[in-house]
């Protein structure tokens, strides 16, 4: 039996990125149904137009490029990004402070 070794040269990470129009409903529509269709294909949004995805191998990165690029919309552009999960290791990412749900206010006030 032949053991494979992951390789962090071998694993790879798909972003697709994407700018459609949404000025019709038709064009909502196909959008929102791009959207739905890249998170049934395992993508997760990273941000509104940027989705991300691993992929244990090269093989199954082509495979979900090609998935994606039978359900791209007519109108609009996609771009697709496969790098490397050593590639990927070196990200930086940087998030702002979220906002308080509720602001400080006044406590209750308790009687005794």
């Amino acid at each position: 039996m032949e053991q494979t070794r992951l390789n962090a040269y071998h694993i790879m990470w798909l972003f697709v990125f994407f700018d459609l129009p949404v000025t019709t409903k038709k064009e909502r529509r196909q959008a929102s149904r791009f959207r739905k269709d890249l998170m049934k294909d395992g993508f997760s949004m990273m941000q509104f137009s940027v989705y991300i995805r691993h992929c244990a191998s090269k093989e199954s990165a082509a495979v979900h490029v090609k998935r994606v690029n039978d359900f791209i919309p007519e109108k609009g552009q996609v771009s697709i990004l496969s790098v490397t999960d050593k590639q990927y290791g070196n990200i930086t990412n940087y998030w702002g402070k979220k906002d308080d749900p509720l602001p400080e206010g006044p406590r209750q006030l308790e009687l005794f």
